[in-house]
């Protein structure tokens, strides 16, 4: 594993405060510095509240990404590859892997930052053809998105998870969300401040930050503390249509509606989801 960092300026627009410098874990396949072979890239993303170095973390009775990745070359699964891990908490938990106004410019930072480094700094073979993205629920989400947006850019795309049908992953929990505002004079920065000094949160509080963080990929107000805005009535739970109409613009399940989305896809060479 070596460490890359970057300094970037797609995420530099963030509302949060949340560090521009970003370090990205690379994993170099055994014989690396004695091969000089170009590889294949991967580029794993994380799930909500996980990161690039949590995907490398020791596992009980099981395995990381890089042990995974190991294993299958070892075994004549896959070939040798090179292994990206990016760094992309915020302070809301995570993010989507969009262009927002409160989150930073995170789809940009992906394929126009964090790509032309690496490839200027270790031995990967050039061009989209040999270049894979994936992930896991919001990892999966950034994956997906990926295709359906930038077809061009990525050979392959791997969707484990993926949020995705909004109007059941997400809008449920909406209630819930306000609940927990509630209790903080429905002062979304005093809630957002009360996680950060939270030693442990609860469950309830977990679902009402990610909805937060939703909110700020989705349909972000730069004029809002903090960027952020609900699709509901604050104290009714009223569904805002227009509101709720800016989140849905972000759904894979509408997405895959619209002729240009279908024509990125058909431009991968591989396309997996489960």
């Amino acid at each position: 594993m070596e460490r890359l960092t970057i300094e970037s300026r797609c995420i530099a627009n963030n509302l949060l405060g949340d560090p521009t410098t970003r370090d990205v874990q690379v994993y170099l396949p055994e014989g690396y510095d004695d091969s000089g072979r170009h590889y294949p890239l991967l580029v794993f993303l994380a799930g909500f509240t996980g990161s690039g170095q949590k995907l490398l973390s020791w596992q009980s009775f099981g395995e990381n990404v890089p042990q995974r990745i190991d294993r299958l070359v070892e075994g004549g699964a896959m070939g040798p590859v090179i292994g990206l891990f990016p760094d992309t908490f915020t302070s809301l938990g995570g993010n989507q892997y969009v262009n927002s106004a409160a989150l930073g410019n995170w789809d940009d930072f992906l394929r126009e930052e964090m790509i032309p480094a690496v490839e200027a700094a270790f031995r990967v073979r050039p061009g989209a053809a040999h270049r894979a993205v994936l992930g896991k629920s919001s990892g999966g989400y950034g994956a997906i998105v990926q295709g359906l947006l930038h077809g061009d850019s990525w050979g392959a795309v791997a969707c484990h998870s993926g949020d995705m049908g909004f109007d059941w992953c997400y809008r449920p929990d909406l209630p819930k969300l306000l609940v927990q505002l509630a209790r903080h004079e429905n002062d979304i920065p005093r809630f957002v401040e009360h996680v950060a000094g939270a030693r442990k949160i609860g469950g309830d509080e977990f679902y009402a930050l990610m909805l937060l963080a939703m909110g700020a990929c989705y349909d972000p107000d730069p004029s809002a503390p903090l960027g952020l805005r609900l699709p509901v009535d604050p104290h009714t739970c009223e569904l805002d249509d227009e509101r709720w109409s800016a989140w849905l613009e972000h759904d894979p399940l509408r997405m895959i509606e619209r002729t240009e989305c279908q024509e990125s896809l058909r431009r991968l060479s591989g396309l997996f989801i489960d």
